[in-house]
């Protein structure tokens, strides 16, 4: 029982985080050395730019996954066991895990797993989208309702070729209790950012500039990733030395093409996020 109060305290924390930056806007650092509309900026500020806006990422999406993916998660996943009735409990689900059996191993696992590999991935994502999203609270709502339609019902957790939706549910309340999970860690991860990029100076010498990036020691237990992203870097390093490119990305027209973008991939993968839906919604 024990465990199931962490995770509510947990998701607790979380919505107290939501409610409270949720309008924050975010605030990038601001640029040591001033740059005209087409002169590439310093290399060494563009490298620290990288490593602030990268750390950023790491903490909200992290925070985030392990506040409402991972707590949150596993709170539905409770929720869903008891309401499926006498006939699924002790059946086995997709993750070799037992119905109605809620373990700490398997509790701190999952929150972990979450937590890393699914935040990190939404934080990288909100910050890179994060230009397109409307200012504060509008804005968490709508990377939310992005994450769900782009990949709930094709990774998780509105997948419906997952076979725990014919052991657990009902279905509605599976489509109702993901989707507010869904759009409660997108919220969750826009306000976090808010808050941390207030909070964090570019890296430098002063210990507290380096005590803010400690959050990158994450990727150390993901090496492809840690190398992928180094690569990232050093290619945002080099192409920033392209003009025509600094003034392309520096382009107001750029926000509008990126809006346009978003919305089409949306309109693209709405339908089959609806027809995933209503199959989960047929089930008993």
């Amino acid at each position: 029982m024990w465990v199931i109060v962490v995770c509510a305290v947990l998701v607790l924390a979380g919505l107290a985080a939501a409610l409270r930056w949720g309008d924050l806007r975010f605030q990038p650092p601001a640029p040591q050395d001033e740059a005209g509309p087409t002169e590439p900026p310093p290399m060494g500020q563009v490298a620290r730019r990288y490593l602030w806006y990268l750390n950023v990422a790491v903490a909200s999406g992290v925070g985030a996954g392990i506040l409402a993916a991972g707590a949150g998660g596993r709170l539905v996943m409770r929720l869903l066991a008891v309401t499926a009735g006498s006939a699924a409990q002790g059946r086995i689900t997709e993750a070799e895990e037992v119905v109605g059996r809620i373990t700490v191993d398997g509790t701190i696992g999952f929150i972990l797993f979450i937590g890393v590999f699914a935040g990190l991935s939404t934080g990288l994502l909100y910050l890179l989208v994060r230009r397109w999203l409307p200012d504060g609270r509008a804005g968490g709502l709508v990377y939310g309702a992005l994450l769900l339609v782009l990949a709930g019902t094709r990774l998780d957790p509105l997948r419906s070729a997952n076979p725990d939706f014919d052991l657990v549910g009902p279905g509605w309340l599976s489509v109702a209790a993901f989707t507010a999970l869904a759009v409660f860690h997108g919220v969750l991860v826009a306000a976090l950012a808010g808050r941390i990029s207030r909070g964090v100076p570019l890296l430098g010498s002063r210990p507290r500039a380096i005590v803010a990036y400690a959050p990158l020691l994450l990727l150390l237990l993901l090496p492809p990733a840690s190398l992928l992203l180094a690569a990232v870097g050093l290619t945002a390093v080099l192409v920033s030395r392209i003009p025509a490119v600094v003034a392309a990305w520096r382009d107001p027209r750029m926000v509008i093409s990126g809006r346009i973008a978003l919305v089409a991939l949306a309109v693209v993968a709405l339908p089959g996020f609806a027809s995933a839906v209503v199959d989960i919604l047929g089930r008993p």
